[in-house]
């Protein structure tokens, strides 16, 4: 009865997350783009999944930001996605699901491994590395795959400096901010729900 309590919590809870997802990621396509780009607020509840429930957890939730991401390129919600879309619709969805799935594997991953020394280390670790894994896998595939298009978000430039100023400091550095500032409160919530789960 306890384990099938425990099953139902944990289904319904990542459902919620999910929903939380959806909206937080609807909610940054509104908000301006910096540098082209929204900033992603659905990392702290997808870290708060992979913490609380584990790697795979983490993997699916971070699936769930991808396909949000792939319809905001889709409608053009997402005008920097919409042009990598438009450039290659399959590559453009291999694109931002592997950047979720891996950014929530190695929250979860992270997070699992340090937890039994310090659950706050381990939150703020798992803080960090969830959008360096999300912004680092981006810019990889965005090398590999689209350099025109960032050639093109370069206007002119140096592909590079457009990475590093548009990509990494006005991009990355806000969500790992904001993540680092949550991590605490993160923390807090993981163990509300894990007392709850284990009740």
């Amino acid at each position: 009865m306890k384990r099938q309590r425990q099953k139902t919590f944990k289904m319904v809870s990542t459902a919620l997350l999910m929903a939380l997802i959806v909206i937080m990621q609807l909610i940054s396509a509104v908000i301006p783009p910096v540098g082209g780009f929204s900033i992603s607020l659905v990392l702290i509840p997808l870290v708060i999944g992979a913490a609380v429930y584990g790697p795979g957890t983490g993997a699916l939730l971070g699936a769930t930001f991808g396909a949000i991401v792939y319809i905001n390129c889709i409608t053009g919600m997402d005008p920097g996605g919409s042009m990598v879309f438009a450039a290659n619709p399959v590559l453009c969805f291999i694109v931002v699901m592997l950047k979720g799935v891996l950014a929530g594997l190695a929250a979860g991953i992270v997070y699992s491994l340090l937890k039994r020394r310090n659950k706050y280390v381990a939150m703020l670790v798992a803080a960090i590395v969830c959008p360096l894994v999300n912004t680092g896998i981006f810019i990889a595939c965005m090398l590999l795959f689209f350099v025109d298009i960032l050639a093109s978000w370069a206007q002119g430039g140096e592909i590079f400096a457009y990475i590093l100023t548009g990509l990494v400091v006005a991009n990355l550095l806000p969500e790992l901010l904001i993540n680092v500032v949550f991590s605490p409160a993160s923390v807090r919530i993981t163990n509300v729900i894990e007392k709850h789960n284990n009740a």
